[in-house]
Formats: structure tokens, sequence, C-alpha cells
């Protein structure tokens, strides 16, 4: 039989229809792609991030010979460009792909050294979309620094300085893209260089780097640094851009000193979802240790110290409060470390970003702070450090002007002390002396 023209032109087109249907069958669907991958090095572990388009489930193994770390995700594919990432300081020297079980994706890091591996899921926020965070931790961990006693029982006061955010947690952003990670990296090296100058303190970087450490964490390396007080500094933005002024604060066992107060906090609070923190982790520190009498003792030192630090702070900026405000700070939570959290300005406002981008302001900064610290331990040290014992042998010691027909040893007699103690105080190479000179004679 003879088909008419438009009927064969129809069949056509339905087993064309029929075979489109039949080859759309045939290509997999995904739920999620993987849209890029960064890579972030620790002092103690490798952080690996993969950029998702959407939520998935994905289970992690390691595999040996060789060790490699497995992630297997169901229903996802590859669109990242794996080549160019940086592996520097690393065990992770290769990421790479490729298609499971037709739908699934397995990503494959290839690792030079043993580690422990751990991931989890984070649902996208304000700045990130989906994501998975594979974190492999070192099998062998650098020793803990703690305080350090000398022969003479005079420790060093311990200063751990919190470089706010870092890593996948850029903290604020100013104009030209000036991150706040960066800005505050800068100062708090700054204020390390002179606290390492100084003789008696011993500070301690929470990081030094461009990684990320949650907030929790912050406050345990602090504690396990046994330190005297914890700093972390930031440069915080406002919706608004003219806000301004540099600020301290400590950490409310009630509510905000101030709105601006709360809103800082709630901010700052926020770090652990933006830079990366599991979920299921649990805070250490129980509401219920606010009431504790430490925390108030720590509160208390942490106002005196924050006061000293924002008077010097007031020297070289404008200060958004003159005095130290409180607001409930997550990572000044410490209940036996005085905690302060510097704002050292509004890295939003176009005048104080441009600042807080120069060297010269940045090291300005670090001064101011390390000004507000050092004076505050001059006049209240802890009582078995170096600096306490410095300032007992200033307070028992006194100044005597040297007269005509007087000798050391003679002095030395007088006030009951060894013509030795009386060089050393002086630093006396012999017992020469001479008429108007001064000393200072120790305590006998």
């Amino acid at each position: 039989m003879i088909l008419p023209k438009r009927l064969i032109i129809i069949k056509a087109m339905f087993r064309l229809g029929l075979l489109s249907v039949l080859v759309l069958a045939a290509v997999p669907s995904y739920s999620a792609t993987v849209e890029d991958v960064r890579v972030w090095r620790a002092p103690d572990h490798t952080r690996v991030v993969l950029d998702l388009s959407g939520p998935v489930t994905h289970k992690v193994m390691t595999l040996e010979s060789p060790t490699r770390i497995v992630v297997d995700i169901d229903s996802a594919k590859m669109r990242a460009d794996l080549t160019g990432l940086d592996f520097q300081d690393s065990p992770v020297f290769r990421v790479r792909s490729g298609v499971k079980d037709k739908t699934g994706l397995r990503v494959v890091l290839d690792v030079n050294s043993s580690v422990k591996p751990r991931s989890f899921l984070l649902p996208k926020n304000d700045q990130y979309r989906d994501r998975l965070v594979v974190d492999l931790y070192d099998r062998k961990q650098k020793n803990q620094v703690v305080k350090h006693v000398n022969d003479k029982n005079r420790r060093d006061i311990v200063v751990a300085i919190d470089a706010g955010h870092g890593g996948e947690d850029p903290g604020a952003s100013g104009p030209g893209n000036l991150r706040e990670k960066k800005v505050v990296l800068a100062i708090a090296k700054e204020l390390n260089y002179l606290l390492k100058q100084q003789k008696g303190y011993q500070p301690v970087m929470i990081r030094n780097g461009d990684y990320f450490v949650g907030l929790q964490k912050r406050r345990g390396l602090a504690r396990k640094a046994q330190a005297d007080l914890m700093v972390s500094i930031h440069a915080d933005a406002f919706k608004n851009s003219q806000a301004h002024g540099s600020s301290v604060y400590a950490l409310s066992r009630k509510g905000a000193s101030s709105a601006m107060a709360g809103v800082l906090a709630e901010d700052a609070n926020n770090s652990d979802l933006v830079g990366g923190v599991s979920l299921g982790d649990k805070d250490d520190v129980l509401a219920g240790v606010l009431a504790d009498l430490s925390m108030a003792a720590s509160l208390d030192a942490s106002i005196q110290i924050g006061t000293g630090v924002v008077s010097e702070m007031g020297k070289i900026s404008r200060l958004h409060s003159r005095k130290v405000e409180q607001a409930n700070f997550s990572v000044l939570r410490s209940p036996d470390v005085p905690s302060i959290l510097v704002e050292t300005g509004f890295i939003s406002n176009p005048g104080e970003a441009k600042k807080l981008s120069t060297k010269s302001y940045q090291r300005k900064m670090a001064r101011a702070i390390y000004n507000g610290i050092t004076r505050h331990f001059a006049a209240r040290p802890p009582p078995d450090t170096y600096l306490a014992w410095q300032k007992r042998q200033r307070d028992t010691t006194f100044e005597y002007v040297i007269a005509s027909g007087d000798t050391l040893s003679a002095i030395a007699q007088r006030y009951k002390v060894s013509v030795a103690s009386i060089r050393r105080q002086n630093d006396l190479i012999s017992s020469a002396i001479k008429i108007g000179q001064k000393l200072t004679i120790p305590s006998s």
C-alpha cells in the first residue's frame, strides 16, 4: 500500500522522537555538580573544600598501596578544574576524579604521608553554596606550647594572639576587595613581633597563615598554651559605610552592652558557618560556667586590660566607644583565660579601610594594642612571672647618691646587702664608684 506523503513524514518524526526519548533515557541524571575545589593548609591538618551546586550524600574511606583518600559522592559529576591546585606544605600531592557506578563521582586525594580523614557537609549560606569539607589531620602532631618557666621560677607571660577569620572565611570586605582576614593577620604578626622583643613575654599565634580555625578551637588553643591573655583581632563591617571607629570588647554574661556590640557578636559568631565547622561539633564550655568564680575573675581582668588597650588605640584612631563594650562573643567564652576582642576599625568605611590597608597603620595599631597589654601587666603581673619578680625588685629597692668618702663595701654593710648584689643590680663591672653617682640598693 502506498502511504500518503504526510503520513510518511509523521511516522518518520515519530521514529525520530522515539529515538530521542531513548537517547535521553540513556543519559545519566545528576543531582549535583562539583563547581570548584580549594585546598587550605593549617599547622595540623589539610582542608579540601568542594563547592557543590546542591546537597549530596557521600562517604569517605582510606585505601592503601598507595595511600589515598577516596571520596564517593552519589549522583554527582565533576565540573571543576583540578589542575593548578596549591598543595604546598600539604601531604596531598594530587586530586583526581572519575565516574563511579555510572551516576556517581569518585574523588581521589593522593597523599604521601599518613593522615586521618574527617568529612562533613555545610549547607549554603549568604557567602557560599553547599560545600563538602574533607579535613585530613596529620598523624604526627606538634607539641603544644606551654608556659616557659626558667630555673628561677620566673615564667613568661603568655599572650595568645588570634587573627580573626582566615581560609574559607574571609571576614568582612572593604573597598578594592580588601579582606579582613588579611588585614588582621598582618596586625597580629606585628603584635607577635613586638611581644617577642620584650623580655618576660611569650606570644602564641592562634593562626599564622591563611587557613580557618573554628571558634571553639581558638579558645582551646589559648587554653592549651596556658595563656594569661587572649586577644582576638578583627576589622568588621556594617551596612552603613559611615560607621567608624576602633573599639574593644569583652564577654557579657548578660545581654550586649549596646546594639552595635550585639550585631558584631552575631556576625563574629557566624564565622563557624562560613569558615566550615561540622554542625555536629559540641561546645566544650557549658553555659553554666559563666557563673563560676574563675569566669568572674577572668571577666574583671579582661575589662581591665581592654580599658588600657582602648585608651592606647584612642591615641592613633577615632574610637567607636571609649569604654570596653560587652557581648556574647563565642571566641571569648574561655572560663579561665582573660580574653578581649579588638575591632581595629570598620573595613566597610572607605577612610578607615584605606588606613587599615597600609603597613604603617597596621604597625601603629599593633603598637597601641601592645602598649595597652604591657602597661597592664607591668602594673599587675601574675605572681610567678619574671615581670612580677622585676616589679618586686622595683618596689623594694631605693636610690642612693654617692657622697664623699663612700665605698661600695661600706654602703653594702650599712644596708645589710652584699657588694655583689649591688654590683649586679647596677650592672657594675667593678667596685669603683664616684661622687654624685646614683646606685639602686636592692632589698636585703
